[in-house]
Formats: structure tokens, C-alpha cells, sequence
């Protein structure tokens, strides 16, 4: 089931984020409380519930087409969610009425072969060496 994330799911939320084999944050102060309370209040920011626990989550910004986030638990891949998620921000974005959705990821990662097998398409790479994808949609 996917439904917009709430304030009580954020524990969760940063367990899920805090435990990924990939894209581990080198700096989590990075991300700040502000701009995660940001995406729940004002953009689109999305959770994939299993068994009445939340598996992953998607944020994206309605202003810019940025999907800025897309992670699920690590011990629930493989099950659907990620795309489940990923369709569902997409569909808000296109509905907020953007044209395409652009993210980036870093190379040589499950996340870009994910990216690459669902249609998005290499732009070129960000100054920190990030891959920048788009997705028509």
C-alpha cells in the first residue's frame, strides 16, 4: 500500500535510510530535519507499507521534477516496492504537470542499473560525480 508518509513514520523512515548497503550517507547532518520536514508538508514524500510496517519510501519535489529520494529496507527488496513507490511519485509529478523527472544516483550501483532498466536515460554526471538520469513522463 502506498500513502503519504506522516510525522510518525519518520523513526522508520530513518531506520530505512540509516540502513542501506548503498548510497550510505558519508554525512548525515546533510540532511536536515527542515528539508525532511520539507518533502512530508509541502512536496510529494511517499511510503510503501508491508504488513503494516513501512519497506521504503520516495520523495520528490512537485517544483523542480526531482525525484530526491527512493529507498526501501534493505531486508524487503526485490518485492515491488521501490517501483511501486517510484510509479507513484512519477504519476504526482506528472500530474503537478511536469514533462519529465530528472534524480541522480551514483555509478556502478544497483540504483542505477534499477534506473536504467525502468527507461531513465544518462544526461551526464553531476560535479560530485553522480549520475544525473531523466525520465519522460
Amino acid at each position: 500500500m502506498i500513502r503519504r508518509a506522516t510525522l510518525a513514520d519518520q523513526p522508520r523512515i530513518h531506520a530505512i535510510r540509516m540502513g542501506v548497503r548503498e548510497n550510505i550517507l558519508s554525512n548525515p547532518a546533510l540532511v536536515t530535519a527542515e528539508e525532511v520536514d520539507w518533502y512530508r508538508d509541502h512536496a510529494i514524500f511517499l511510503v510503501c507499507e508491508s504488513a503494516g510496517d513501512v519497506a521504503g519510501f520516495a520523495c520528490a519535489n512537485h517544483q523542480t521534477g526531482l525525484v530526491w529520494a527512493l529507498f526501501v529496507d534493505p531486508e524487503q527488496e526485490g518485492q515491488g516496492h521501490g517501483r511501486a513507490l517510484l510509479d507513484a511519485a512519477l504519476a504526482e509529478l506528472k500530474a503537478a504537470g511536469h514533462a519529465q523527472a530528472w534524480l541522480t544516483t551514483g555509478a556502478g550501483t544497483r540504483a542505477e542499473r534499477f534506473y536504467r532498466r525502468h527507461g531513465w536515460r544518462e544526461m551526464g554526471r553531476s560535479r560530485d560525480g553522480q549520475i544525473v538520469f531523466i525520465c519522460a513522463l
